[in-house]
C-alpha cells in the first residue's frame, strides 16, 4: 500500500510499504479521508519523534478486514477511527484525567513502523483494546467521511469547553480563528455562551462572524482590552482560550480575562518558550490557568452528535483537499495559509 513516511524532520517519503498484519482481535479500516492536524505538523517539522514513522489520526474510513476473534464489527462498516482509548482503571483515568492515562498514550494505531496514528497511509490498523472499548465509531448514511473526520479534533475543543465550564450567558476570547480557533467559536455558540475571536487575518475575522462571534478583533489591536471591556460591561470575558501558541495573546487574555475569570491553555507552546509572570496577578484577581490536551472519553458521544447532527457545521471549516500524495504541499499550504486557508483533508 502507499503511505507518507516520516524519514526525518520535513522529509516526507510518498512509498510503497506492506499492507499490515492483523491480530486475532485486530481490525484494519481503509483510510478514505484524513484531516491535517497542527500536532501532526509539528510532529513532521520538528525533532520531536525517531524515523521512521506514519502519522495522521483524525482519521474516516471504511473497515476492510477483521480479525477471526473480533465480534460487533463487520467489513464494508464505514467508521471514524479513535487513535487513543484509555484503560478506564488507573489513577488517572478514575480522576477522568484521560490523556495522562500511560494505555492512552502507548496503544495507538499504525499503518507501520512505531504506531503514531497511522493515518497518511491507504490502510490503518486498529488495535484490540481500541476496538474493544470503543475507539471506533460507525458513521451513519447521511454523514460524509469528510465530516466524520471532525469528530476527534471536536472531541479535544469539546473537553476544553467542558473544562472551562463554559455556561450560558457568558463571554468567551477565542485567540486564534484558524480552524481550531472556529470550531472553539461554534462550540462556545452552541453552548449558549458568546464568543469573541481574534486573529491577524482580516479573512480569519469575517470567517468567525459568520460562524457566529460577537465580535472579531486584529490581534495588533491596542486597544483590544478596552473593547472588549467595553462589551462585557467593564468585566471582561469570564473564560479566555488560547487557540495559538503565542505569548502576546497570552498577556492580550491577562487583560481581557475579568476577575476570577479563566485562561485555557490549548494550543501547545515550543518548549524552549517560558512566559514571565507576577503571580500576584494571578493571586490578586483570582485567575484560573488550565491546560487541556488532546480527548476526553467522557466526551466522545456528545462530539459524535455534534458532528454527525450538524450542532455546528464543521464542513464550513473545509477548505482544501490534497491528495495523501501530496502532504508535503499540503503542510507547507498549512504553515504559510493563504487568506482563504482553514482545514485541511487528504486523501489516500
Amino acid at each position: 500500500m502507499k503511505a507518507q513516511v516520516f524519514r526525518g524532520v520535513n522529509q516526507l517519503s510518498y512509498e510503497d510499504i506492506p499492507l499490515p498484519e492483523l491480530a486475532s482481535d485486530e481490525v484494519l479500516v481503509q483510510v478514505r479521508v484524513v484531516g491535517l492536524c497542527q500536532s501532526d505538523i509539528k510532529k513532521i517539522r520538528y525533532p520531536l519523534y525517531e524515523p521512521p514513522r506514519i502519522f495522521g489520526h483524525e482519521t474516516a474510513g471504511v473497515i476492510s478486514a477483521v480479525g477471526e476473534a473480533v465480534t460487533g464489527w463487520q467489513v464494508g462498516q464505514r467508521v471514524v477511527v479513535m487513535h487513543h482509548i484509555p484503560c478506564m482503571h488507573c489513577i488517572y483515568c478514575l480522576n477522568e484525567n484521560f490523556s495522562m492515562c500511560e494505555v492512552y498514550k502507548n496503544i495507538t494505531t499504525t499503518a507501520g513502523f512505531a504506531p503514531s496514528g497511522g493515518g497518511f497511509a491507504e490502510y490503518v490498523k486498529v488495535p484490540g483494546h481500541i476496538v474493544r472499548n470503543g475507539g471506533l465509531i460507525p458513521i451513519p448514511d447521511s454523514v460524509t467521511f469528510e465530516r466524520a473526520s471532525f469528530v476527534e479534533p471536536t472531541n479535544c475543543c469539546l473537553k476544553a469547553v467542558k473544562k472551562a465550564r463554559v455556561e450560558p450567558g457568558q463571554t468567551v476570547l477565542i485567540t486564534g480563528a484558524g480552524p481550531i480557533g472556529l470550531m472553539f467559536v461554534m462550540l462556545v455558540n452552541y453552548f449558549g455562551a458568546r464568543a469573541i475571536a481574534t486573529d491577524l487575518l482580516p479573512s480569519r475575522l469575517e470567517k468567525a462572524l459568520e460562524l457566529g462571534a460577537e465580535a472579531a478583533f486584529d490581534a495588533r489591536n491596542p486597544d483590544l482590552a478596552s473593547q472588549v471591556k467595553e462589551r462585557t460591561g467593564g468585566m471582561g470575558v469570564d473564560t479566555s482560550i488560547l487557540a495559538v501558541p503565542s505569548e502576546k495573546a497570552f498577556f492580550q487574555a491577562l487583560d481581557c480575562t475579568r476577575k476570577g475569570g479563566k485562561i485555557l491553555f490549548f494550543a501547545e507552546f515550543p518548549d524552549e518558550v517560558e512566559i514571565p509572570i507576577n503571580p500576584n496577578i494571578l493571586y490578586r484577581r483570582e485567575i484560573d490557568l488550565m491546560g487541556s490536551y488532546s480527548s476526553s472519553y467522557r466526551v466522545q458521544g456528545l462530539a459524535t452528535d455534534i458532528v454527525f447532527n450538524k450542532r455546528i457545521d464543521v464542513d464550513k471549516l473545509v477548505s482544501d483537499k490534497y491528495p495523501l500524495k501530496e502532504l508535503a504541499a499540503a503542510v507547507e499550504r498549512a504553515v504559510q495559509p493563504t487568506p482563504e486557508t482553514y482545514k485541511i483533508l487528504l486523501y489516500p
